[in-house]
Order: C-alpha cells, then structure tokens, then sequence
C-alpha cells in the first residue's frame, strides 16, 4: 500500500515525504517531479503556455500510474485532492495524509519560498492572502477526507511514521 500526502502548496508534502518514506522504508515520488521527468516542461512553464484545466487532467492520470506502484510515498500536488474523483481513488488504494496547515502558516511560506509556483506568481500580499483562503474554501472538504490529518507546521516525521505504521496492512 501507498501512502499520499495531500494538502496545500506549501504545507510541505515533498520535504515530509522524502523524510517519511526513509522514515518506513518506502520510495518517495512527489508528483510534479513525475510530471517534470514525463513531460520535459516544468508546471510553471506548463502553466504559462496552457492553462491550469490541461495540467489537472494530465496530473490526474499521473495520479492512476502510482496506483501501480507499490511502498512510495506520493506528495501530491496542491490542487490533486480536490479534481474530479481523486481523493475517492486515493483513498480507495492507499492511505491518505492531509498536512493541514494555518492559512496564515501557509501564507508565509509561500511568501518566502524559493521555488516559484504558477498559480501565486506575481500576486500582492493582500491577493495572495485572499487566494489561500478562496483555495482553502474549496479544497478542505475533499483534503478533510483523509485518512489521517495532522498539523503540519512543526511537522513530527517520526511521530507521523509510527501513526502511518499502524495504519498500513499488518501495522501494530
């Protein structure tokens, strides 16, 4: 069984899923890596010459091919949970992690980080502040239907291993 973590961009699923996949012995795939190394384009610069519909879709059936796989812990992209039937398909082939973060957390992380993300490129504080929250209003309902929802600022990897343990196929 997989183990996907889902939440929003910035909550840290790519950085808590290389550490919780060495943490139980698993892979690790972040999901836009797997879309970068398919496709040859980055997501910004998909972004930019298509339109968030195209990236969705596409990502969506990246999100089938991990179904395949097996012992990987999947950080998904932002947006993942909340398209289509995703989050029923996850939960239907893995276990479901939701990194909930403040939006205000999240707001200065995404203030501050390095790598660009399409969506929040060249929004004022006040935009990007208002995104967060417009996002948030449409996408907790579907992150909320983790299996496991647990805080992500501070994030304790091996607290968060030993829960994931009991909860995979024979875990104790």
């Amino acid at each position: 069984m997989n183990v996907y973590l889902t939440g929003y961009m910035g909550s840290g699923k790519t950085t808590a899923g290389r550490r919780l996949a060495a943490r139980i012995g698993y892979g690790h795939v972040d999901l836009d890596d797997l879309f970068e190394s398919t496709y040859r384009i980055s997501v910004f610069n998909f972004f930019d010459r298509y339109d968030e519909a195209a990236f969705r879709k596409i990502e969506a059936q990246l999100l089938i091919t991990t179904f395949s796989m097996s012992h990987i812990v999947v950080s998904l992209g932002g947006g993942v949970a909340s398209y289509a039937d995703n989050m029923q398909r996850i939960n239907g082939c893995g276990l479901s992690v939701y990194l909930h973060m403040a939006p205000e957390s999240l707001f200065v992380r995404l203030k501050n980080a390095k790598r660009p993300r399409p969506r929040i490129a060249g929004l004022s504080d006040k935009e990007l502040r208002a995104c967060i929250l417009n996002d948030l209003i449409v996408r907790e309902p579907f992150y909320n239907q983790a299996r496991l929802i647990v805080k992500g600022e501070n994030l304790d990897i091996a607290a968060l291993a030993e829960e994931v343990m009991l909860l995979l196929p024979g875990g104790e």
